[in-house]
């Protein structure tokens, strides 16, 4: 797990959904660019409750143990769209506080989600897609080693419109799905 100037990354649970919700809500205008349209109330303790506790997706936060108001959260990183079988694959999702980007804390995410996806679920892929002009997410995953596998008209709906995306993906191992955990 990260563990670099104090800022960690480990697996999110339900209890962690008020600190959750604080960071949402402080990196709403920043986070805008990239994002749906989220309703209202998906700022809310509650409602990120119930995204922590969706089984159907493994979630990690970025937390910095170090202010004075107690742990914040810094950023996450998600897996989503788990499938298992022959295709062994799930879509990547992160974000970045404002106040902390350029420091490599989404390289370093990404490249533990990837670790985890790999060990812990035994997936042979991961995918991850970014809107046109997010370069600075890009470099993200190509530091990662994500390759570029096209772009996908429209394919989001993305601060009220719908935008192309850059789709990438990254190949975990060429082992048979049954030997994978």
């Amino acid at each position: 797990m990260i563990n670099d100037s104090s800022i960690r990354l480990r697996p999110a649970t339900p209890d962690d959904a008020e600190r959750v919700a604080e960071a949402l809500v402080r990196n709403r205008a920043h986070l805008r660019p990239w994002s749906p349209h989220r309703p209202a109330d998906f700022f809310t303790a509650r409602a990120q409750a119930n995204l922590l506790a969706d089984p159907s997706a493994r979630r990690w936060l970025l937390v910095d143990p170090t202010p004075a108001d107690g742990p914040r959260v810094v950023g996450a990183a998600t897996l989503s769209n788990i499938a298992l079988g022959p295709f062994r694959s799930a879509n990547l999702g992160y974000w970045v506080d404002a106040e902390y980007t350029r420091r490599g804390l989404a390289t370093r995410a990404v490249e533990e989600v990837c670790r985890a996806a790999r060990e812990e679920l035994g997936l042979h892929r991961v995918e991850a897609g970014t809107v046109l002009a997010n370069t600075a997410s890009q470099g993200v995953l190509r530091a990662c080693r994500f390759e570029l596998i096209g772009t996908a008209p429209r394919y989001l709906h993305i601060d009220g419109e719908w935008r192309d995306h850059r789709l990438f993906q990254r190949i975990l191992h060429d082992g048979p799905p049954n030997a994978a955990p």
